[in-house]
């Protein structure tokens, strides 16, 4: 029984001495490598995300990002990364500097301006209530008037 005693206890000090073992970093999910790769655009195949995209660059991308996530990087950490190897092309959304501002300037103002020209003309097209059409018409010429009873008299008698 001292034996037994004695092993228990070298063996849990041996236990003590060295600590749990845990591994460097969880991998990041497939859903937490797309949230990024949706943000981004294929630098090779146009107008394609780069979580779609199933060409093999896209893929090594991809990877990128799971090690990027890996080692703690955050989404904007990954997007300025992507953007100093390939440009602002690469991002889903542009930023709103230089001329990129007008993507999100044009678009509301364009509606607004819309709006009100068809206001404009949905007034115009309106009849103004209580008014006689032929009253706010300008009075013939009498001269007029005397050659068109004219030229109708002939049409009449022939």
């Amino acid at each position: 029984m001292r034996r037994f005693s004695g092993l228990l206890i070298a063996m849990l000090l041996s236990a003590l001495a060295f600590g749990t073992v845990q591994a460097q970093g969880e991998q990041p999910t497939d859903d937490e490598v797309n949230a990024v790769a949706k943000g981004l655009y294929c630098p090779v195949c146009p107008n394609t995300p780069l979580d779609v995209c199933e060409t093999t660059a896209c893929k090594q991308w991809r990877e990128s990002i799971r090690e990027k996530l890996a080692q703690g990087w955050s989404q904007g950490q990954i997007e300025q990364f992507f953007v100093s190897q390939y440009g602002d092309r690469v991002l889903a959304t542009p930023p709103a500097t230089g001329l990129n501002w007008l993507v999100y300037l044009l678009p509301p103002v364009g509606f607004v301006a819309g709006a009100l020209i068809l206001a404009g003309a949905l007034r115009s097209w309106r009849k103004p209530s209580g008014s006689d059409p032929q009253s706010t018409a300008a009075p013939a010429d009498p001269a007029y008037l005397e050659r068109v009873e004219e030229e109708l008299r002939r049409r009449g008698s022939s």
